[in-house]
């Protein structure tokens, strides 16, 4: 029973973890590392959370502008029988 229990949970966190979302505004400086702090979807949310930080600063997230464009979907063959 605790296997299946187990296993669930296992299934159940690894497809949590495949809708991860990245916001596309971090706060970076003062204490935050390198990575910043990624978790605000507009402009304004991440100003209103720098303001008040020393030494804070906000920019796009490193991993929404470097990301790859997706490949265009395939487009289907319909052959004329």
């Amino acid at each position: 029973m605790r296997t299946i229990l187990m296993a669930g949970l296992i299934l159940l966190g690894a497809a949590s973890s495949a809708n991860a979302y990245d916001y596309p505004w971090c706060v970076f400086g003062e204490q935050l590392g390198a990575s910043g702090d990624c978790m605000y979807s507009t402009r304004e949310q991440c100003l209103a959370s720098a303001s008040g930080r020393w030494n804070t600063y906000c920019d796009i997230n490193p991993r929404v502008r470097f990301r790859q464009q997706a490949a265009p979907p395939a487009k289907s063959r319909q052959q004329a029988r």
